[in-house]
């Protein structure tokens, strides 16, 4: 008797066991699946499609800040760099909504590219997007912030410039007028009058040009350019006037289809004139030298030439509107001064910067840098960041890329000791 209950106790307590074994091993799979679901997350339906479509930034973070999703507006924008935030005043806000849960709107002032000092003012909204998500949107004010200064340049501008071909015009009519019985007399102020309405045209359209740049109304930041075919393009627009003139335009580039985001009309217009300038500026017989490269994540475009040179005191200026290295020279090839300042505020826009070094007597190399495109960032990368380490490109000594070298082959091509580079703020030879 005593041998069955004990039978039964110890068949009672097997059961027992088993089930509190089952018990604890179903525990540890829901713990399991919570766990998976902590590491490897999912973003809720509809968000990509949403963020397809958005004409503005739209970006979403998981709770490491890493960048889930990621619209056209964002990448081209600048906002997301190797899936994460690059301004840390956009991830200050989204730990705000963190700490606090409730939506935020701010207005930000934030760097337009990696170099450079032009900025973009953006209108930013932070929410929660689901228990682990931040989703935030960006919304660029910059040309209604940049409205008024525009409007008061334009006007300063107009008024400056255009006196002295107005001028001319008056003074040639007026000409005209006395000397209507001399038809030698007539068919020289009539050629002097055609120039001097040449010029005036050229300058208004430059002038308009230059004031849509700055309210940036034409530019289309969220295309993918390719650089090749804007050297291409800005060369042949060149090599007529090259050719009269008996300058070659050597052009080498190693871009590898290289992308930016911007207007490809915009940046060849940039291109052309940096080339129409060196060509200008060079002796009949010269060189031009346009290179072109790809360092780590930025790609850079050089003009080089063989030409009058520019003095160091001047390189602080060559950038200002209307601003003309060698004023009788610029008269005769029909500089307006605006070529350069046009050149600036284009890859302004475009989130870059330009620079130059110059030599009197030896030429001058001006440079273009800008932000290549960065990668659509593909579904499923949610389930697995991975934080790619930043690309470390070398650059040269002087900083600048390795253009085709007009000069010969016996001179060195580095930058003369005496070059002096010059930011694109602070200073336009056409």
């Amino acid at each position: 008797m005593d041998s069955t209950w004990s039978v039964l106790t110890a068949l009672a307590f097997g059961i027992f066991l088993g089930a509190a074994f089952m018990v604890m091993l179903h525990m540890a799979e829901r713990r399991g699946s919570s766990a998976a679901k902590v590491v490897a997350p999912t973003i809720p339906d509809g968000v990509d499609q949403v963020l397809e479509v958005l004409e503005s930034a739209g970006v979403v973070l998981d709770p490491s800040n890493n960048v889930l999703r990621a619209s056209p507006g964002a990448l081209a924008m600048g906002l997301v760099r190797q899936q994460a935030l690059v301004h840390p005043e956009l991830l200050e806000l989204a730990a705000s909504v963190r700490r606090g849960g409730e939506p935020l709107v701010d207005e930000v002032t934030l760097a337009r590219g990696p170099f450079g000092e032009s900025t973009m003012r953006l209108h930013v909204r932070v929410a929660r997007l689901g228990t682990r998500f931040v989703l935030l949107l960006a919304e660029d004010r910059t040309e209604a912030h940049r409205l008024d200064e525009v409007r008061r340049d334009f006007v300063a501008n107009i008024s400056h410039e255009l006196k002295t071909p107005i001028a001319s015009v008056s003074l040639l009519a007026e000409a005209l007028d006395q000397a209507a019985d001399e038809p030698d007399q007539v068919r020289r102020f009539a050629g002097r009058l055609s120039v001097e309405a040449a010029r005036l045209a050229h300058i208004t359209s430059e002038v308009i040009e230059l004031s849509r740049l700055q309210a940036r109304d034409a530019l289309r930041p969220d295309r993918l350019v390719r650089v090749d075919q804007v050297i291409a393009a800005a060369v042949d627009q060149n090599r007529i006037v090259a050719g009269a003139k008996q300058v070659e335009v050597a052009v080498r580039a190693s871009t590898k289809k290289a992308e930016v985001y911007g207007d490809r009309a915009l940046l060849v217009v940039a291109v052309h004139n940096l080339i129409a300038n060196a060509i200008a500026y060079s002796n009949p017989g010269g060189r031009v030298g346009v290179g072109a490269k790809v360092d780590g994540d930025v790609v850079e475009i050089a003009v080089t030439d063989q030409g009058i040179g520019i003095e160091a005191d001047e390189l602080e200026r060559v950038f200002e509107r209307f601003y003309r290295v060698d004023q009788a020279r610029s008269r005769n090839t029909g500089g307006s001064g605006l070529g350069l300042s046009i050149v600036k505020h284009t890859v302004q826009n475009h989130g870059g910067d330009v620079r130059v070094w110059s030599q009197p007597g030896r030429g001058s190399t001006f440079m273009i840098r800008l932000p290549l495109a960065e990668a659509a960032i593909e579904p499923g990368a949610d389930d697995e960041p991975k934080a790619t380490p930043a690309e470390s490109g070398g650059r040269n000594g002087d900083g600048r890329v390795d253009a085709a070298d007009p000069r010969s082959t016996k001179r060195r091509t580095s930058v003369p000791p005496a070059a002096k580079p010059a930011a694109s703020d602070r200073g336009d030879r056409t």
